[in-house]
């Protein structure tokens, strides 16, 4: 059987199907059943469902001739003006098929088109309005030029739920015949931080190593710091035993081969949860987070600036 990434596999085909159920979603559906889009831009985190309604639109609008009447392109990879010029044009010129006189063009990572292929875009949605629709998806909106913002209905996504993304995994489980333990479906959420892609690699990743998907087995998938071990980890430090939270540290680095960017972001989750400590202290932590994640982004040693980022947190407890 043909190797299939789930996260394609459990893409909805309908838009009454897309997890993110938000405000937006209603005028989109308005839009569709009009059967009369405008010129969209759908900006938001990744994996919140932006592609998938675009596509989902398209099924909608055009039924069985949907292929024939789309152009999707990844601006990321084509992201020049030529692409603009040479690929994007000839499409919009084309006629449609069906009863519909437009077609839809899908830019997905439009915030990664240059500043002169954005200029020439906009001169094609002004020149083909009557014949093309465009539909323009961004992670930042702010990156893309005000003339091509004034020209779409903008749509914000946000991330999604714990609940929705539950749905997910359950959805998937139900597809794949699969034991999801209830916390692992919570290591799942909390790892994916909102992104639907994440959750569907995640649980295939998982599932081809055991039948059940547990916690332990989530996170050693994810490669990722369990919020547990950190928090550990932080409250020996607080109270003083340092030398316990050096091989709490040396256990998640050497035995469980993270890395020491991942552990300081968990840290600094962590942080917001730490009960009895006053608000200042927690600044004063946060703000060593940020240093020494930048003293690792620059080649310092992981073992050792992290030893001194606790070594800090112990000094700052003291005080």
């Amino acid at each position: 059987m043909e190797f299939q990434i789930w996260a394609e596999k459990y893409r909805p085909a309908k838009l009454s199907d897309v997890i993110n159920q938000t405000h937006a979603m209603e005028r989109i559906k308005a839009f569709v059943k009009d059967k009369n889009i405008p010129h969209m831009l759908f900006a938001g985190p990744a994996g919140t469902g932006k592609t998938t309604t675009a596509l989902a639109i398209a099924r909608e609008v055009y039924g069985e001739t949907w292929r024939q009447n789309v152009l999707e392109l990844n601006a990321s990879d084509e992201r020049g003006i030529d692409v603009i010029r040479g690929k994007v044009k000839d499409f919009a010129r084309m006629k449609s098929f069906g009863e519909l006189p437009w077609k839809i063009i899908i830019l997905d990572e439009a915030d990664a088109l240059t500043q002169e292929a954005q200029q020439a875009l906009r001169r094609t949605m002004e020149n083909y309005t009557n014949v093309t629709r465009f539909i323009l998806l961004c992670n930042w909106s702010s990156k893309i030029i005000e003339p091509i913002q004034s020209r779409c209905a903008v749509f914000r996504f946000r991330i999604l739920e714990d609940n929705d993304i539950k749905k997910y995994i359950q959805r998937i489980a139900d597809g794949e015949k699969l034991k999801v333990d209830p916390k692992a479906a919570d290591a799942v959420v909390y790892l994916s931080e909102g992104d639907l892609r994440k959750v569907a690699n995640i649980l295939q990743s998982s599932a081809s190593i055991k039948e059940k998907i547990t916690e332990d087995v989530v996170y050693d998938i994810a490669s990722k710091a369990k919020p547990t071990d950190v928090k550990d980890m932080l409250e020996m430090t607080l109270k003083g035993k340092f030398m316990d939270a050096r091989k709490k540290l040396q256990e998640l680095l050497l035995r469980q081969g993270l890395s020491g960017s991942d552990i300081i972001t968990e840290i600094h989750r962590q942080i917001y949860s730490l009960d009895g400590m006053p608000e200042d202290r927690k600044i004063q932590l946060i703000e060593k987070c940020g240093e020494y994640e930048f003293r690792l982004s620059e080649g310092g040693n992981e073992l050792i600036q992290l030893e001194s980022l606790l070594a800090q947190f112990l000094t700052l407890s003291k005080k």
